[in-house]
């Protein structure tokens, strides 16, 4: 890889390791659950999340050869699309305030947010931590990478799912928000 492939392969990398520690971080700000989906019916799907987040970054000896060549137009506009995402999510976490859990739970004040980035998805979050995976494949350019984005997207879709169902459940209104709005992708394929 050349010297500006790797400049590219850092940037993203930065983005993502600044991403996580704030993450972590505000992970402190948050209320009391006072429903859980039990934690057997989500944590094999996180599993897969790190999997396919291991097979993304750290996964040094991939033996598959480079898809293509990664020039700077490339590069820089998959950089800029992980900060876009990366701004999403965070977007997406502040509209949720307190209410926001890396579980599947309900707090007391949790109610349907419809505002913001949840008036175009249901679950902006995984939303942009998918999209900030595809940017990073893309620009490490192998099999392996986007595998592991593969994965990483299965993982979060799957947990989404159970969401979905807790929610329904847990929530006046979210059946009926779950009709209008998309849950991963803003735009729906039409049916027919």
């Amino acid at each position: 890889m050349c010297r500006m492939g790797v400049l590219y392969l850092r940037v993203a990398g930065a983005l993502w390791a600044a991403w996580v520690i704030t993450w972590w971080l505000a992970a402190l700000w948050r209320s009391k659950p006072t429903a859980e989906a039990p934690r057997s019916s989500w944590r094999w799907h996180f599993a897969l999340v790190v999997v396919g987040f291991w097979m993304l970054f750290w996964l040094r000896t991939d033996p598959t050869p480079r898809l293509w060549w990664v020039g700077p137009a490339l590069g820089w506009s998959m950089v800029a699309v992980t900060a876009a995402m990366f701004a999403l999510a965070w977007w997406a976490r502040l509209t949720m305030g307190r209410m926001w859990s890396g579980g599947v739970m309900r707090t007391q004040e949790h109610r349907v947010i419809q505002s913001g980035p949840f008036a175009w998805v249901r679950h902006p979050i995984y939303t942009a931590l998918i999209g900030a995976g595809f940017a990073f494949a893309a620009v490490r350019a192998t099999p392996l990478a986007f595998a592991g984005a593969a994965l990483f997207t299965y993982g979060f879709y799957l947990k989404a799912r159970v969401e979905e169902r807790f929610l329904t459940q847990e929530l006046e209104g979210y059946p009926a928000y779950r009709a209008r709005v998309p849950m991963l992708v803003p735009w729906r394929l039409p049916s027919g």
